[in-house]
């Protein structure tokens, strides 16, 4: 049967394919210690007490019906009122836009700004950007960064691939890194977008920057987020943020984002996302604009929540830490925020127990799922090169016991190998 020549060329997601090999070893009965995917266990990381008690109620006064497109107006006024108070910027409720998750707001910010064959520009590695410019025929200019800046690129890494760009996607706190941009780096890539939008000749499409927020809150040990409109207002008819509640209360299931930014883009977005009808539901939004209005609630959630996911963090980072002051090569860095540490596994080269060499961050990844059943990301699936080992390692799908277990069977792991 023939398909579209997108749908024949589209690249699988690497992080599902992995999740799928791991499912299949949990069904055989295996104990496997899952890293791997940006999400939370309920049982370990529950969604705010408060927020579930509002779902609830929402549903019993039979908001089950259609929301608008837009999203509720409800929701829009409390995001706006958010925002305002805990980052200072101040939006109009007409430029909030409601999407049942961050995904498809960021999927409308490719279709609405670009066309096929502009330049977009974005770090490696990072998240599924280079599936958003093959589904919106954008010409992906992929910047490699390194780890003695986190991972975060900076304006000398940039400044070489903007002329001529239409969109520069940036995200912090940054998935897959777990690591953030200080303010002097920003503000330096902030000082060139707006250096590249005064070449620009009247008429000519603007260079924009998509910044996805969406681990803003989750920040550690004293790490601060910064955001574009805030360093620079300028930039303000140039930014689209991403934004939402996926993360920072644990409710990646149910799929309440927003973005906001230059009313002419949102208004197209909108358009956009009324065809493709993908809303979040009505009850949730009613749900969740009540909970943003109660400061004492959101206050206490944030502070047990992000207690709960840095100590899983820092057991892992850590453990990371007593692995190479043993003399294993491996690293990590210390995390700033979001759900994730980047750890280097520099095995290339060993031998395997049974005589296997290993030779890419494929195969480490394959080798520590079974001999250590410890399942990661490479960061090839975010768009690095494969000969790059280093790994995500997502600590929302494990409790911590299961966290120091997985560390303790990574040593024996390591070990075995020659």
């Amino acid at each position: 049967m023939t398909v579209s020549k997108m749908a024949q060329n589209l690249i699988g997601s690497e992080i599902i394919r992995i999740a799928g090999e791991v499912n299949t070893m949990i069904a055989r009965g295996e104990q496997i210690c899952n890293l791997t995917i940006g999400d939370f266990d309920p049982a370990i990381f529950p969604i705010p007490e408060a927020l579930k008690d509002s779902i609830t109620e929402a549903y019993q006064q039979g908001h089950t019906n259609y929301p608008p497109a837009n999203g509720v107006a409800a929701l829009r006024k409390a995001v706006v009122t958010f925002i305002q108070e805990r980052q200072g910027l101040q939006y109009p409720e007409n430029d909030i836009l409601v999407a049942g998750g961050s995904r498809p707001l960021i999927y409308a910010t490719y279709l609405a700004i670009v066309d096929p064959g502009d330049k977009v520009v974005f770090p490696t590695p990072s998240w599924n950007n280079n599936h958003y410019c093959y589904l919106s025929g954008a010409t992906s200019v992929m910047v490699e960064t390194s780890p003695a800046n986190n991972f975060m690129p900076t304006a000398a890494d940039l400044k070489p691939h903007l002329k001529g760009a239409t969109m520069l996607a940036l995200c912090s706190p940054l998935n897959p890194t777990g690591t953030m941009f200080s303010k002097k780096d920003l503000e330096e890539i902030c000082d060139l977008v707006l250096e590249e939008n005064r070449t620009r000749a009247t008429g000519e499409k603007p260079l924009y920057l998509l910044y996805d927020q969406i681990y803003w809150m989750l920040t550690f040990e004293g790490a601060q987020h910064f955001d574009p409109v805030s360093l620079r207002p300028e930039l303000r008819d140039y930014v689209v943020y991403i934004d939402g509640t996926s993360k920072c209360f644990a409710a990646t299931g149910v799929r309440v984002g927003y973005a906001f930014g230059p009313t002419t883009v949102i208004d197209k977005m909108k358009s956009i996302l009324n065809h493709v009808g993908a809303w979040a539901p009505k009850a949730e939004q009613m749900a969740t604009a009540k909970f943003l209005g109660q400061e004492e609630e959101v206050g206490s959630f944030l502070a047990s929540f992000k207690g709960k996911v840095q100590q899983s963090l820092n057991v892992l980072y850590n453990g990371f830490q007593e692995l190479k002051t043993e003399g294993h090569n491996v690293d990590a860095i210390e995390p700033m925020g979001a759900i994730y540490l980047s750890a280097r596994l520099d095995l290339a080269g060993k031998k395997t127990p049974n005589g296997e060499v290993l030779q890419s961050s494929k195969d480490i990844t394959f080798y520590l799922l079974s001999e250590a059943k410890l399942a990661v990301v490479p960061f090839s699936a975010f768009g690095s090169s494969h000969d790059l080992n280093w790994f995500r390692l997502s600590v929302g799908g494990a409790s911590v016991e299961a966290i120091q277990a997985s560390v303790d069977r990574l040593r024996e792991a390591l070990q075995k190998l020659q």
